[in-house]
């Protein structure tokens, strides 16, 4: 066996890119914190923005790493990388901009932020403008995964980025689409802008929301991220127009972003017989049935309020995205359930949204039921399969790995979460909260509306689960094998 060796230089340029990219997305909320007059803000960027532009351009610069195809192992590195790298320095406006009396509560903003989950530690105060529209930005980088646009330019680099999208298992699945990953990438996130887009129009034409609104709650509705303007959510707007365009794109960002690519191309019947979007569909119509019913029956809603209510925080749960315009920790037991479920469900694979993801939920009761089948036909040979595909045993033994684990982190963060001494409801969907990416609880955590009830230990680690939840828990895992930092064979 050899030494065990790594393109450390390759690691750290992309590290480089990384915080440069960071730098430069702080341009746009400095330049508003200064229009706004917001000084607090101003101070922070000033300092955060040059400081992260020069850094990481020197960085990019000065390090010549060997032009060598990245190996699995430096593949993990830079994803796992990437996501604490960008929590650590998007904090850094936060704390210096004094919402966050402490570098611990900057940093689980921070992380809330990239992670896509969308909530918050600090009681008592609401970002400013410029704080605001740097978290809704965070959100925007992380929907997508900020490693997918760098895999777009790493070419030019001298390095293959195959790898790297690999273990960035939340972003989509790039070889379905063109041989180049880079192209996928590309294509994606033209996907991804022209969504933004055609959401902050919309929006704007409600004559409810203005541009700066606009921007955030796409930003905020695209990613899944569910960063909120006002305290008052999506109901300080009270439109059902504003809460349909918001819904809605919620659900595109949950979907296969695979589908887009098929449609642009012309390849039709491969979306409508994709079975996890029709899956998706109907678990969502029949969840906002049951919880219309089920307010209509536990309070004096009429059917079109029960409807609204429950079509809003039925998509926000299913989505990830966390968004709120009712009290739902009011609602009746049932509603409860079904939203807790569908934190635990979460939206397609290859899309924005987080959680375990429908196609290994129906892999799940495909294996079920292939059990049960066995129970009374042992000798019959039955096969998992998604519709007319049968799925090959080792991604059935992955998925079936993926959702053990998902089950036994969400326990053990249960228990650990259990020390703050609050209630069962808290501290078992507050550990929800987090691996899912949905940043929204129940009980008291909810009626306070962020997490600032919980120590400083606590907060480190909640943000160091929302980067395992955003991850899909084995980018991270793997890091603590030994046989992964073992010599090379």
């Amino acid at each position: 066996m050899s030494k065990l060796t790594l393109n450390y230089k390759a690691i750290v340029k992309i590290m480089g890119i990384i915080i440069l990219i960071l730098g430069i997305s702080m341009i746009i909320p400095w330049i508003y914190s200064e229009k706004t007059g917001d000084i607090d803000a101003v101070h922070a960027f000033r300092i955060c923005c040059p400081a992260s532009v020069i850094f990481g351009l020197l960085v990019t610069l000065l390090i010549k790493s060997r032009k060598i195809k990245f190996r699995a192992r430096e593949g993990y590195i830079v994803v796992a990388s990437c996501w604490i790298v960008a929590s650590v320095v998007g904090a850094f406006p936060y704390y210096l901009a004094g919402f966050a009396d402490h570098y611990i509560d900057a940093l689980f903003e921070s992380t809330s932020g990239f992670t896509t989950t969308g909530c918050s530690v600090v009681a008592g105060k609401f970002l400013s403008g410029g704080l605001l529209l740097w978290k809704a930005i965070s959100n925007w980088l992380g929907g997508m995964g900020i490693l997918l646009f760098v895999i777009s330019i790493l070419p030019a680099l001298g390095i293959n980025g195959q790898i790297i999208a690999k273990a960035e298992t939340p972003g989509p699945v790039l070889k379905k689409m063109t041989v180049r990953m880079s192209d996928s990438a590309k294509i994606l996130y033209i996907t991804y802008i022209s969504f933004t887009i055609l959401e902050i129009i919309l929006l704007m034409l409600s004559g409810k929301v203005p541009l700066f609104d606009a921007v955030i709650n796409t930003l905020g509705s695209i990613s899944t991220g569910g960063v909120m303007v006002h305290p008052t959510g999506i109901a300080y707007y009270d439109s059902v127009y504003v809460e349909v365009v918001i819904a809605v794109f919620c659900i595109l960002s949950s979907l296969n972003f695979v589908l887009y690519h098929y449609l642009i191309t012309g390849k039709f019947a491969e979306v409508f017989k994709d079975i996890e979007l029709r899956a998706f569909l109907i678990i969502m119509a029949v969840s906002i049935a049951v919880c219309t019913i089920a307010l209509m029956a536990a309070t004096d809603s009429s059917f079109g309020t029960a409807l609204r209510d429950s079509f809003f925080q039925v998509v926000s749960m299913s989505t990830t995205s966390g968004y709120t315009r009712s009290p739902y920790m009011t609602w009746p037991s049932t509603c409860q359930i079904i939203l807790v479920a569908l934190m635990f469900v979460g939206g397609c694979a290859s899309s924005t949204s987080g959680s375990l993801k429908v196609v290994r939920v129906l892999v799940m009761f495909k294996l079920i039921w292939r059990g049960c089948i066995k129970r009374i036909h042992p000798r019959s040979v039955v096969a998992v399969k998604l519709g007319k595909t049968a799925i090959p045993a080792p991604v059935v033994s992955g998925i079936s790995a993926f959702v053990v684990t998902y089950m036994g982190i969400f326990l053990f963060s249960s228990f650990v979460l259990s020390f703050q001494g609050l209630g069962l409801d808290d501290t078992l969907t507050s550990a929800l909260a987090m691996l899912s990416n949905t940043g929204t609880a129940f009980g008291e955590t909810a009626s306070l509306g962020n997490f600032s009830s919980f120590n400083p230990a606590l907060k480190l680690y909640m943000s160091c689960l929302m980067i395992i939840g955003r991850l899909e828990l084995f980018t991270i895992i793997i890091l603590f094998s030994r046989n992964f930092w073992g010599r090379d064979r």
